[in-house]
């Protein structure tokens, strides 16, 4: 019996095999969580429903669903949301994890790219947060995929770090609005994971810093969220190395603290 049997957990952007998303997915399904899957490639999604489903016996719903901001985007939510509802009956765990980043400096970086981060890290997830609360009954709890880029102004990656500081001060604001309603909220930051992140972001082999940070499993990155969420933890930071980098961003005058984190 799994801590999660009988519960529903919906994932964004959870259909990719190498992903902090799938990670999640099978962290879950391997407690016993049915889950729903939604993201941008439907073959995905399939794959990703038909390995979980074979592997650990629940029951997955993938639904092809981009959450980016556009005239039809609340639509397509509050269509996960009602599916959802029609199929499992509840929603007891929402994981925030369809995102992006991009590396460039701004002013020599697509405008489309830059503004992508936002929408997609900012607006989309506050969107299906907002649309998926009023469905969560006390005990049920919300996971978003931050980074330790939030913690200090990142060159070179200065859009995707404003935009994963806003995921962990939204987690905490968050997190005292639901006390009343006894639903949990948790930020996980990793540092970097050997995903397609590095390639569809630009990069691998571009960035000295991402060469020589330690990388992070995903597998285990998620394990660790879904015990830090568990537990009610707000901020969950895998590895000790980033433990202390998270710490000495505290201490440090940010200025000074910007100048080692170039990427």
């Amino acid at each position: 019996m799994g801590i999660f049997d009988g519960k529903v957990a919906i994932i964004t952007g959870g259909g990719k095999a190498k992903s902090i998303g799938y990670g999640i997915a099978v962290a879950y399904a391997k407690e016993g969580a049915d889950l729903v899957l939604t993201g941008r490639n439907e073959q995905k999604l399939l794959n990703a429903k038909e390995e979980l489903e074979r592997l650990y016996g629940i029951r997955v719903l993938a639904l092809q669903a981009d959450v980016t901001p556009d005239d039809e985007s609340e639509d397509r939510v509050k269509e996960v949301v009602r599916k959802t509802i029609e199929v499992f009956g509840r929603i007891d765990v929402l994981i925030n994890n369809a995102g992006c980043g991009y590396l460039g400096l701004m002013g020599e970086t697509r405008t489309d790219l830059q503004t992508r981060m936002v929408d997609l890290n900012v607006r989309a997830l506050t969107a299906v947060t907002n649309l998926v609360i009023p469905y969560m009954p006390a005990g049920a709890h919300i996971l978003s995929t931050s980074s330790i880029a939030a913690f200090c102004p990142t060159p070179r990656m200065t859009v995707y770090g404003a935009t994963k500081a806003y995921v962990s001060s939204f987690t905490v604001g968050l997190s005292e609005e639901l006390r009343r309603r006894e639903i949990s909220v948790t930020a996980v930051c990793p540092g970097p994971m050997k995903t397609e992140f590095l390639e569809v972001g630009n990069i691998a082999g571009r960035s000295p810093a991402f060469e020589l940070l330690p990388y992070c499993d995903q597998v285990r990155v998620a394990e660790g969220a879904l015990r830090a969420a568990k537990a009610g933890r707000t901020i969950y930071t895998p590895r000790l190395f980033y433990k202390f980098y998270r710490l000495l961003a505290k201490v440090t005058p940010v200025k000074l603290m910007v100048k080692f984190t170039k990427t």
